[in-house]
């Protein structure tokens, strides 16, 4: 279990780390390479979005930090589960993120404008939904100290 944790740490902070790093104008390493597109409107907002929830995932690993912590202390066996079901909870919604950013992948409107709208179309609802997921997470289980 501390393998796995160590492993999602780590990921976390590299994620955040590179999209630290990147300038608002680069996006953490996407970019399309026909800006000024058709859909460099639907693109940027995509964009927006992560850019807006990336911070977020910062505070899902510092409260699944914070639960493990309590798991490590509890002596009830409900208060166990429960706490173990919190944290796959939180440590799901955080793979949301990271799943999200894995698979999304730029399409210039040079290889097919109407394919890559469409795609950026899915893309911005597939973000809205990862945005709903971490924010209702950080409101649920309370934003760390």
């Amino acid at each position: 279990m501390k393998f796995y944790s160590l492993m999602a740490m780590a990921g976390v902070l590299s994620v955040a780390i590179a999209c630290g790093s990147k300038s608002s104008s680069d996006h953490s390493g996407h970019s399309m390479t026909n800006d000024g597109g058709p859909n460099q409107v639907l693109y940027n907002e995509v964009m927006d979005i992560h850019d807006e929830v990336m911070p977020a995932t910062e505070d899902l690993y510092n409260i699944s930090k914070g639960l493990k912590a309590q798991l490590k202390e509890a002596t009830v066996d409900s208060v166990k589960i429960s706490l173990e079901k919190r944290i796959r909870y939180i440590d799901s919604v955080n793979t949301m993120m990271m799943d999200w950013m894995r698979k999304f992948r730029p399409m210039p409107d040079t290889v097919n404008e109407e394919r890559a709208r469409e795609y950026y179309e899915s893309e911005l609802e597939k973000i809205k939904t990862v945005k709903e997921a971490m924010l209702t997470a950080i409101e649920k289980e309370g934003k760390p100290k």
